[in-house]
């Protein structure tokens, strides 16, 4: 059962506007091209896209203490968190609500989009201890109706890791990350958002594969990340 779930089973709008680029933006479109491109594009598996004013470029990054906080409905999403944590390091943390969703995946999704509607903000059962002692925060979702599960935005409007950096990894079924990272940067303005992986779901065994494997080190040493 996938864990990600959204209103176009294709593509997003953004992805469709993408693809129907005209002539005059021919030009952009490459500049886009060779930037995915070095940034480490795998067409239709992993997409890092970098945000802000932080350089795909610069120097290791990594310093200080890193927190993983995950989403995950059927494990998909926590598989990834899990090989992040193995090759970082860092503390993991997994979003749980105080109310639960049904086990079938329909209902899930009719549920999902109703709180996504009323801007409902489920309460969390867990705080991060000593959350201002983490200077890196990952931030991991499958993509729920084009965006983070509202779980997150509860998660996130709590702590707001002003003057931190987030660094954003999600599940998909084609959407990517949607409108996820305008998001996080509206709850979050005062955070500095580095490149993110989105990852095609449909199961555990799909992140398990080697090539979602290699997505996330390579993903990972671009970024300064690696352990040792």
């Amino acid at each position: 059962m996938t864990e990600n779930i959204h209103a176009h089973a294709a593509v997003s709008a953004n992805d469709e506007n993408d693809a129907a680029s005209s002539k005059a933006g021919l030009k952009a479109s490459k500049r886009k091209f060779l930037h995915a491109a070095t940034t480490g594009l795998v067409a239709g598996v992993a997409v890092p896209l970098i945000t802000g004013s932080a350089s795909a470029f610069a120097a290791p990054r990594r310093s200080g203490k890193i927190l993983i906080a995950y989403y995950s409905r059927t494990g998909t999403t926590r598989d990834v968190a899990n090989q992040i944590q193995r090759q970082t390091g860092g503390t993991l943390f997994e979003l749980q609500t105080a109310h639960s969703y049904p086990a079938a995946y329909r209902a899930t999704t009719n549920q999902a989009q109703k709180e996504q509607q009323a801007a409902f903000r489920p309460k969390l059962t867990a705080e991060v201890q000593d959350a201002a002692s983490y200077d890196l925060i990952f931030i991991g979702f499958p993509n729920w109706w084009d965006t983070l599960p509202m779980a997150f935005f509860s998660f996130l409007e709590q702590y707001r890791f002003a003057g931190k950096t987030l660094i954003p990894f999600c599940t998909h079924e084609g959407s990517h990350f949607g409108s996820s990272l305008g998001d996080v940067r509206a709850i979050c303005p005062n955070a500095t958002l580095l490149d993110g992986l989105a990852l095609r779901g449909g199961g555990v065994d799909k992140v398990q594969s080697d090539s979602a494997q290699r997505d996330v080190s390579d993903w990972l040493r671009k970024l300064g990340m690696l352990n040792g």
